[in-house]
């Protein structure tokens, strides 16, 4: 029969070495930590847009806050998902959510126009959530968001097209990514914007 005080101190041992290697790669066992840092070793705080104005908008800025990134475009079969944009921004700014809209000509050419026409048509679609400079998505000069997002989670997740979407939790780490035909209204976007606007930091 086994010695009871052996087969604890053996458990104990077993808990406190996983306990380590856990810590040792940089994550909890219980919750997450305050600024997590996935494969790239970075977090999205670390990261820099410029507005559509040509101010510096550091995403540390709205550290503690979740975040919803969009490459937006204005002659896209999904550029309706603006008023859905507006509706999810509406809905949860006042809970900690950020919509960014990030206009890019990446796809079809459908994002060509100046920064004043850019402007005047979001204003079309009572946009009022920040938007960004256009920036590229892909590629060797993409800006620094989406080389991050392939970093951590491969090149298959960058966008294919227009309108893709990333959540980034209170925490700075990716908490969710959807493809252009993902509304951003619908429950499955809600249901993980909830969740990061739940998480503690």
């Amino acid at each position: 029969m086994a010695d009871k005080p052996n087969l604890g101190r053996r458990l104990f041992a077993g808990f406190a070495f996983a306990a380590g290697m856990a810590a040792y790669h940089g994550h909890r066992l219980f919750g997450a930590p305050a600024q997590a840092k996935g494969r790239s070793g970075m977090s999205a705080w670390d990261i820099e847009f410029t507005s559509i104005d040509g101010e510096k908008m550091p995403l540390a800025g709205f550290r503690g806050k979740a975040l919803l990134v969009v490459n937006t475009a204005s002659f896209c079969g999904f550029t309706g998902q603006y008023r859905d944009l507006e509706k999810v921004w509406d809905d949860y700014k006042d809970r900690g959510l950020v919509v960014i809209g990030v206009p890019s000509n990446d796809f079809g050419g459908q994002e060509p126009g100046s920064v004043a026409q850019i402007k005047a048509f979001c204003e079309s679609y009572d946009v009022s959530f920040p938007l960004s400079e256009k920036s590229e998505t892909r590629g060797a000069r993409r800006h620094a968001f989406y080389a991050w997002v392939a970093a951590e989670l491969g090149e298959g997740a960058v966008p294919r097209w227009n309108f893709f979407k990333y959540l980034v939790g209170r925490d700075g780490a990716l908490a969710g990514h959807w493809p252009s035909s993902a509304n951003p209204t619908g429950r499955e976007i809600r249901a993980a914007i909830e969740k990061a606007l739940a998480a503690r930091v």
